[in-house]
């Protein structure tokens, strides 16, 4: 049996894509404008909502100067406006077991957005690891929750749709992990239980 559950933010209880043209539209044209990268703007666009902006500049080599511009930009930016998170979180909300919230990005930006859907009730706690001035990783905060609060690692789950960050956090550490892929990006048959909604989440806790 579960006693605790570890979601990830973006992708995961809210969807990226929904805010992302008003959200991104500064830093979007500033990469476009630039071409200080690699491939096409379409697919870094993709990639910058799915994965913390540093990772993407590494991925397509942006220049130096426009990863610096790009840090600023995000470093400064929250999103004012309520946010809509996913219909089925509202499964999730229900679930009684202890839950905590543990998100990489910008403190700013990733605190409006928990704000913005006044979700922060629903945690136990909540950690946001800002990569511009930390070197904390998801893997850290898993061992460290784990640590403070006396769990076995059997009796934790981790839910998250990054197959290389949170879902690899918790495989390193022996910690179960769910692929929630509400976007169907993951194949089938793969070895990972995957949901696209959180009401299946129940079978495994």
């Amino acid at each position: 049996m579960k006693k605790a559950i570890i979601f990830d933010l973006d992708n995961t209880i809210y969807g990226v894509p929904t805010i992302a043209d008003g959200l991104f539209a500064p830093l979007f044209q500033y990469i476009k404008e630039s071409g200080a990268h690699d491939d096409n703007f379409e697919a870094i666009k993709a990639e910058i909502m799915r994965k913390p902006f540093q990772v993407v500049a590494a991925m397509y080599h942006f220049s130096e100067a426009l990863t610096k511009q790009g840090m600023e930009l995000l470093s400064n930016i929250s999103y004012k406006e309520p946010i809509q998170y996913f219909s089925d979180y509202e499964a999730a909300r229900n679930i009684t077991l202890e839950k905590y919230l543990v998100t990489t990005g910008f403190m700013q930006l990733q605190q409006s957005k928990i704000d913005g859907m006044n979700i922060s009730k629903d945690f136990k706690e909540i950690h946001i690891i800002d990569p511009a001035t930390s070197a904390t990783t998801k893997k850290d905060v898993f061992a460290a929750i784990i640590q403070r609060h006396g769990y076995h690692i059997n009796e934790v789950l981790v839910v998250g749709d990054d197959l290389h960050s949170e879902i690899k956090a918790a495989q390193d550490l022996g910690i179960d992990a769910i692929v929630y892929d509400k976007y169907n990006l993951q194949p089938d048959g793969m070895a990972l239980p995957k949901i696209n909604d959180f009401t299946q989440l129940m079978r495994f806790i």
